[in-house]
Protein backbone atom coordinates (compact mmCIF):
# COMPACT_ATOMS: atom_id res chain seq x y z
CA UNK A 1 0.00 0.00 0.00
CA UNK A 2 0.86 3.42 -0.25
CA UNK A 3 1.55 5.94 2.74
CA UNK A 4 -0.99 5.78 5.53
CA UNK A 5 -2.67 9.39 5.48
CA UNK A 6 -2.65 10.77 9.03
CA UNK A 7 -4.43 14.17 9.69
CA UNK A 8 -3.20 16.16 12.85
CA UNK A 9 -6.01 18.27 14.74
CA UNK A 10 -4.62 20.26 17.41
CA UNK A 11 -3.93 24.11 18.32
CA UNK A 12 -0.89 23.87 19.61
CA UNK A 13 1.96 25.02 17.11
CA UNK A 14 4.52 23.32 18.85
CA UNK A 15 2.64 19.51 19.60
CA UNK A 16 1.22 19.73 15.88
CA UNK A 17 5.08 20.21 14.80
CA UNK A 18 6.56 17.97 16.82
CA UNK A 19 3.74 15.19 16.00
CA UNK A 20 3.92 15.94 12.01
CA UNK A 21 7.82 15.50 12.21
CA UNK A 22 7.95 12.58 13.85
CA UNK A 23 4.73 10.56 12.19
CA UNK A 24 6.45 11.79 8.60
CA UNK A 25 9.76 10.30 10.25
CA UNK A 26 7.44 6.82 10.92
CA UNK A 27 6.61 7.23 6.86
CA UNK A 28 2.91 8.55 7.12
CA UNK A 29 1.62 11.28 4.72
CA UNK A 30 0.77 13.78 7.59
CA UNK A 31 -1.52 16.81 7.34
CA UNK A 32 -2.04 19.70 10.02
CA UNK A 33 -5.03 21.41 10.89
CA UNK A 34 -5.07 24.23 13.20
CA UNK A 35 -9.02 24.57 13.96
CA UNK A 36 -12.18 22.14 13.76
CA UNK A 37 -13.47 24.25 10.63
CA UNK A 38 -10.23 23.41 9.15
CA UNK A 39 -9.64 19.66 9.94
CA UNK A 40 -13.38 19.10 8.03
CA UNK A 41 -12.62 20.70 5.43
CA UNK A 42 -9.44 19.08 4.47
CA UNK A 43 -11.34 15.30 5.44
CA UNK A 44 -13.74 16.48 2.86
CA UNK A 45 -10.76 17.15 0.12
CA UNK A 46 -8.53 13.96 1.09
CA UNK A 47 -9.82 11.42 2.72
CA UNK A 48 -7.09 10.47 5.97
CA UNK A 49 -6.45 6.97 6.82
CA UNK A 50 -6.56 8.35 10.54
CA UNK A 51 -7.70 11.24 12.85
CA UNK A 52 -5.48 12.64 15.81
CA UNK A 53 -7.97 15.14 17.82
CA UNK A 54 -7.49 17.67 20.03
CA UNK A 55 -10.94 18.03 22.15
CA UNK A 56 -9.67 21.28 23.34
CA UNK A 57 -10.12 23.57 19.45
CA UNK A 58 -10.31 27.67 19.22
CA UNK A 59 -13.74 26.71 17.22
CA UNK A 60 -15.39 23.43 17.30
CA UNK A 61 -14.12 21.64 19.83
CA UNK A 62 -13.09 17.72 19.34
CA UNK A 63 -16.41 16.23 20.16
CA UNK A 64 -18.51 18.67 17.72
CA UNK A 65 -15.92 17.92 14.95
CA UNK A 66 -16.00 13.96 15.65
CA UNK A 67 -19.71 14.17 15.70
CA UNK A 68 -20.13 15.57 12.79
CA UNK A 69 -17.53 13.22 10.98
CA UNK A 70 -19.63 10.43 12.25
CA UNK A 71 -22.98 11.54 10.82
CA UNK A 72 -21.73 12.18 7.27
CA UNK A 73 -22.18 9.39 5.18
CA UNK A 74 -18.75 9.48 3.28
CA UNK A 75 -16.33 10.15 6.80
CA UNK A 76 -18.08 8.07 9.60
CA UNK A 77 -15.49 4.90 8.62
CA UNK A 78 -12.57 7.26 9.62
CA UNK A 79 -10.66 5.96 12.71
CA UNK A 80 -10.55 8.47 15.29
CA UNK A 81 -8.35 8.99 18.22
CA UNK A 82 -8.61 11.70 20.73
CA UNK A 83 -5.55 13.64 22.36
CA UNK A 84 -6.65 16.18 24.98
CA UNK A 85 -5.59 16.93 28.51
CA UNK A 86 -8.35 15.60 29.89
CA UNK A 87 -8.68 12.66 32.32
CA UNK A 88 -12.20 12.74 33.62
CA UNK A 89 -13.92 9.54 33.65
CA UNK A 90 -16.88 11.14 32.20
CA UNK A 91 -14.53 13.21 29.18
CA UNK A 92 -13.77 9.75 28.15
CA UNK A 93 -17.41 8.35 28.14
CA UNK A 94 -18.52 11.34 26.18
CA UNK A 95 -15.64 10.41 23.28
CA UNK A 96 -15.91 6.88 23.21
CA UNK A 97 -19.59 7.32 22.43
CA UNK A 98 -19.19 9.55 19.66
CA UNK A 99 -17.94 6.92 17.96
CA UNK A 100 -13.88 7.46 18.82
CA UNK A 101 -11.28 4.60 18.64
CA UNK A 102 -9.37 5.55 21.35
CA UNK A 103 -8.01 7.95 23.76
CA UNK A 104 -4.94 9.38 25.01
CA UNK A 105 -4.25 12.13 27.26
CA UNK A 106 -1.60 14.51 27.41
CA UNK A 107 1.58 14.67 28.22
CA UNK A 108 1.76 11.23 26.30
CA UNK A 109 4.29 8.64 25.32
CA UNK A 110 5.18 9.34 21.73
CA UNK A 111 5.90 5.82 21.38
CA UNK A 112 2.77 4.25 23.02
CA UNK A 113 0.30 7.22 20.41
CA UNK A 114 2.67 5.32 17.31
CA UNK A 115 1.34 1.73 18.25
CA UNK A 116 -2.47 2.88 18.80
CA UNK A 117 -2.08 4.74 15.56
CA UNK A 118 -0.93 1.34 13.72
CA UNK A 119 -3.39 -0.52 15.34
CA UNK A 120 -6.40 1.56 14.75
CA UNK A 121 -5.47 1.60 10.87
CA UNK A 122 -4.76 -1.84 10.87
CA UNK A 123 -7.76 -3.13 12.26
CA UNK A 124 -10.06 -0.49 10.00
CA UNK A 125 -7.81 -2.68 7.52
CA UNK A 126 -8.40 -5.98 8.81
CA UNK A 127 -12.16 -4.94 9.25
CA UNK A 128 -12.65 -4.55 5.38
CA UNK A 129 -13.52 -0.93 6.78
CA UNK A 130 -10.93 1.15 4.75
CA UNK A 131 -9.33 1.07 1.08
CA UNK A 132 -5.18 1.22 2.32
CA UNK A 133 -4.75 2.95 -0.93
CA UNK A 134 -7.68 5.51 -1.13
CA UNK A 135 -8.55 5.68 2.73
CA UNK A 136 -12.49 5.45 1.19
CA UNK A 137 -14.79 2.95 2.58
CA UNK A 138 -14.34 -0.63 1.69
CA UNK A 139 -16.25 -3.97 1.82
CA UNK A 140 -18.45 -4.33 4.74
CA UNK A 141 -19.53 -0.68 4.83
CA UNK A 142 -20.06 -0.78 1.16
CA UNK A 143 -22.16 -3.84 1.93
CA UNK A 144 -24.05 -2.17 4.62
CA UNK A 145 -24.70 1.25 2.76
CA UNK A 146 -25.97 -0.82 -0.13
CA UNK A 147 -28.19 -2.64 2.61
CA UNK A 148 -29.73 0.67 4.11
CA UNK A 149 -30.36 1.63 0.77
CA UNK A 150 -32.15 -1.14 -0.78
CA UNK A 151 -35.12 -0.43 1.91
CA UNK A 152 -35.04 2.86 -0.36
CA UNK A 153 -36.84 4.76 -2.83
CA UNK A 154 -34.64 7.48 -4.05
CA UNK A 155 -31.49 6.12 -5.11
CA UNK A 156 -28.62 5.73 -7.53
CA UNK A 157 -25.83 3.45 -7.40
CA UNK A 158 -23.08 4.00 -9.84
CA UNK A 159 -20.40 1.03 -10.42
CA UNK A 160 -17.00 3.13 -11.56
CA UNK A 161 -13.65 1.58 -12.56
CA UNK A 162 -10.63 2.76 -14.30
CA UNK A 163 -10.21 1.56 -18.10
CA UNK A 164 -6.64 -0.14 -18.80
CA UNK A 165 -5.32 0.91 -15.29
CA UNK A 166 -3.34 -2.67 -15.07
CA UNK A 167 -1.76 -1.65 -18.40
CA UNK A 168 -0.42 1.62 -16.72
CA UNK A 169 0.70 -0.14 -13.46
CA UNK A 170 2.59 -2.33 -15.79
CA UNK A 171 4.36 0.34 -17.52
CA UNK A 172 4.51 3.32 -14.71
CA UNK A 173 5.10 1.60 -11.92
CA UNK A 174 2.74 1.02 -8.37
CA UNK A 175 3.73 4.47 -7.00
CA UNK A 176 2.03 6.77 -9.98
CA UNK A 177 -0.55 3.60 -9.94
CA UNK A 178 -1.65 4.27 -6.25
CA UNK A 179 -1.15 8.63 -7.21
CA UNK A 180 -3.97 7.66 -10.54
CA UNK A 181 -6.58 5.61 -7.57
CA UNK A 182 -5.70 8.69 -5.03
CA UNK A 183 -6.62 11.22 -7.93
CA UNK A 184 -9.41 9.62 -8.66
CA UNK A 185 -11.00 9.01 -4.84
CA UNK A 186 -10.39 12.82 -4.60
CA UNK A 187 -12.36 13.41 -7.71
CA UNK A 188 -15.00 11.99 -7.41
CA UNK A 189 -15.40 13.62 -3.43
CA UNK A 190 -15.47 16.84 -5.51
CA UNK A 191 -17.37 16.09 -8.11
CA UNK A 192 -19.96 14.67 -5.38
CA UNK A 193 -19.73 17.90 -3.27
CA UNK A 194 -20.43 19.43 -6.70
CA UNK A 195 -23.45 18.20 -7.50
CA UNK A 196 -24.47 15.75 -4.65
CA UNK A 197 -26.04 15.82 -1.27
CA UNK A 198 -23.82 15.42 2.10
CA UNK A 199 -25.09 12.31 2.25
CA UNK A 200 -24.08 10.59 -0.89
CA UNK A 201 -21.88 7.56 -0.14
CA UNK A 202 -18.50 6.85 -1.80
CA UNK A 203 -16.54 3.37 -1.70
CA UNK A 204 -13.01 1.59 -2.83
CA UNK A 205 -14.28 -2.03 -3.58
CA UNK A 206 -10.43 -2.58 -4.45
CA UNK A 207 -8.22 -1.96 -7.34
CA UNK A 208 -9.30 0.15 -9.73
CA UNK A 209 -13.31 -0.60 -8.78
CA UNK A 210 -14.97 2.87 -6.98
CA UNK A 211 -18.39 2.98 -6.13
CA UNK A 212 -21.05 6.09 -5.64
CA UNK A 213 -24.64 5.86 -4.34
CA UNK A 214 -26.52 9.12 -4.43
CA UNK A 215 -30.12 10.38 -5.29
CA UNK A 216 -31.49 9.15 -9.02
CA UNK A 217 -32.45 13.01 -9.54
CA UNK A 218 -28.61 14.01 -9.48
CA UNK A 219 -26.99 10.84 -10.79
CA UNK A 220 -26.57 11.92 -14.63
CA UNK A 221 -24.84 14.65 -14.04
CA UNK A 222 -22.75 13.51 -11.55
CA UNK A 223 -21.96 10.62 -13.84
CA UNK A 224 -21.15 13.07 -17.01
CA UNK A 225 -19.20 15.04 -14.81
CA UNK A 226 -17.01 12.35 -13.57
CA UNK A 227 -15.78 11.03 -17.10
CA UNK A 228 -15.37 14.42 -18.28
CA UNK A 229 -13.20 15.63 -15.40
CA UNK A 230 -11.24 11.99 -15.28
CA UNK A 231 -11.02 12.12 -19.13
CA UNK A 232 -8.85 15.80 -18.84
CA UNK A 233 -7.08 15.47 -15.32
CA UNK A 234 -6.02 12.52 -15.81
CA UNK A 235 -3.95 13.38 -18.68
CA UNK A 236 -1.24 14.80 -16.38
CA UNK A 237 -0.15 11.25 -14.90
CA UNK A 238 1.30 10.45 -18.54
CA UNK A 239 4.25 11.18 -19.99
CA UNK A 240 4.24 14.40 -22.41
CA UNK A 241 4.50 11.54 -25.00
CA UNK A 242 2.63 9.55 -24.10
CA UNK A 243 -0.60 12.21 -24.30
CA UNK A 244 0.68 13.21 -27.29
CA UNK A 245 0.50 9.83 -29.27
CA UNK A 246 -2.95 9.27 -26.86
CA UNK A 247 -1.38 5.74 -26.04
CA UNK A 248 1.07 3.83 -24.13
CA UNK A 249 3.15 0.39 -25.26
CA UNK A 250 2.74 -1.81 -22.97
CA UNK A 251 4.16 -5.54 -22.31
CA UNK A 252 1.84 -8.40 -23.04
CA UNK A 253 1.78 -12.01 -21.82
CA UNK A 254 3.42 -13.94 -24.59
CA UNK A 255 6.30 -11.46 -24.12
CA UNK A 256 5.36 -9.12 -27.03
CA UNK A 257 3.80 -5.26 -26.76
CA UNK A 258 0.82 -4.00 -27.61
CA UNK A 259 -1.45 -0.20 -28.00
CA UNK A 260 -3.60 0.89 -25.03
CA UNK A 261 -5.41 3.87 -24.94
CA UNK A 262 -5.22 5.96 -22.05
CA UNK A 263 -6.98 5.43 -19.18
CA UNK A 264 -10.80 6.24 -18.87
CA UNK A 265 -13.59 5.94 -16.19
CA UNK A 266 -16.71 3.73 -17.44
CA UNK A 267 -19.86 3.92 -15.27
CA UNK A 268 -23.19 1.95 -14.53
CA UNK A 269 -25.96 3.64 -13.35
CA UNK A 270 -28.92 1.54 -11.69
CA UNK A 271 -32.26 3.06 -9.75
CA UNK A 272 -35.40 1.52 -8.42
CA UNK A 273 -37.26 3.27 -11.43
CA UNK A 274 -35.81 0.95 -14.38
CA UNK A 275 -35.61 -1.90 -12.29
CA UNK A 276 -36.93 -4.41 -9.21
CA UNK A 277 -34.08 -5.31 -6.75
CA UNK A 278 -34.56 -8.67 -4.58
CA UNK A 279 -31.21 -8.31 -2.98
CA UNK A 280 -28.01 -6.49 -3.09
CA UNK A 281 -26.04 -8.78 -5.20
CA UNK A 282 -28.63 -8.40 -7.89
CA UNK A 283 -27.80 -3.77 -7.93
CA UNK A 284 -23.82 -5.09 -8.07
CA UNK A 285 -24.17 -7.18 -11.37
CA UNK A 286 -26.43 -5.33 -13.15
CA UNK A 287 -24.39 -2.30 -12.29
CA UNK A 288 -21.17 -4.11 -13.14
CA UNK A 289 -23.23 -4.91 -16.44
CA UNK A 290 -24.16 -1.80 -17.22
CA UNK A 291 -20.37 -0.18 -16.27
CA UNK A 292 -19.11 -2.99 -19.48
CA UNK A 293 -21.37 -1.30 -21.83
CA UNK A 294 -20.40 2.32 -21.25
CA UNK A 295 -17.76 2.96 -23.96
CA UNK A 296 -18.27 6.41 -24.59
Amino acid sequence: MGKARLLIVEDDIDISTMLRIYFSSQGYDVDVAGRGSEALEKTRHVMPHLIILDIMLPDIDGYGVCRTLRMNTRTSHIPVIFLTQKDERSDRLQGLELGADDYITKPFDIEELKLRVQNAIARSERESLTDPQSGLPAGRMIEDQLRRMIRQKDWAFMDIRINNFEPFKDVYGFIAANDALRFTAMMLGEVADELGTDNDFIGHAGGDNFVMITNEEKAQAIRARMKERFADEIQSHYTFADRQQGFITAPDKDGSTRQVPLMTLGVGVVTPSTHYFADIREITELAAEERRQDTR
